[in-house]
């Protein structure tokens, strides 16, 4: 059974939803016209962004309205787990059987269906995800440089980061950031966030023009990248957390 709102003075706002106690984070916006709530992709907290006339008071009751949907959203979430020799872990799209060899090189090998990993069995998580974003690095710069070339325009400097808001952004001064635990995604999906950065680079808008430039610079289905990292995108954070 959900428990409403609960506030203490002074104190950051919070909301119970089953047994998860997640604080409340309200983000006033100049731009915004309307509230808008969302789950943080990790489950950590419930965001709010309303507008700099809004009430927190009104923000938090909003929040509260809409407690059912997000402990469901909160439920679906997937958990984080141990990365174990046997599990599986996505790469570029398909599965890999870990299969630990103490003896064999720390780097991860690709072998068929399996991912071999030497050395210690407890530094297996950090080994292979070091090696993961070593990966999303090296692919990312190459898809970075291929739609800069369409683009025509220079390749901006890369970073990767862990974001949990978006796969990727463009800054004002033109630094392409994307997330590295797109490298467990399809190709095309990952493909399609550099492609969208990269036509932020020439439109730094969502207007009709900088849609069509990405319609002509990524070569594949962006609705449909944008619905497979809809319904998984989510999935990508669960090994690592």
């Amino acid at each position: 059974m959900l428990e409403w709102l609960k506030r203490a003075p002074r104190e950051q706002p919070t909301l119970e939803l089953g047994e998860r106690n997640l604080p409340v984070v309200i983000r006033r916006l100049p731009q915004a016209r309307r509230m808008t709530l969302r789950l943080a992709p990790d489950g950590s907290e419930v965001r709010l962004s309303i507008p700099r006339w809004g009430s927190q008071a009104e923000a938090l009751a909003f929040a509260r309205s809409r407690a059912d949907w997000l402990a469901g959203l909160l439920a679906a979430l997937p958990q984080s787990r141990s990365l174990l020799p046997g599990e599986q872990i996505a790469f570029r799209g398909e599965q890999f059987t870990l299969l630990h060899e103490p003896r064999a090189p720390r780097r991860p090998l690709r072998d068929g269906a399996a991912l071999r990993l030497g050395g210690p069995a407890e530094g297996m998580p950090t080994r292979l995800r070091r090696w993961l974003e070593a990966e999303a690095r090296a692919l990312l710069a190459e898809d970075l440089a291929h739609y800069c070339a369409r683009a025509e325009v220079p390749a901006p400097r890369l970073a990767l980061t862990s974001a949990q808001r978006r796969w990727g952004s463009c800054s004002g001064r033109g630094i392409i950031r994307i997330n590295w635990r797109l490298i467990m995604a399809p190709d095309a999906v990952r493909r399609s966030v550099v492609a969208h950065e990269v036509a932020h680079l020439v439109h730094f808008d969502h207007s009709p023009r900088f849609h069509a430039l990405l319609g002509e610079l990524f070569e594949g289905d962006i609705a449909g990248a944008n619905s497979w990292l809809k319904r998984h995108g989510r999935g990508l954070y669960a090994p690592f957390g």
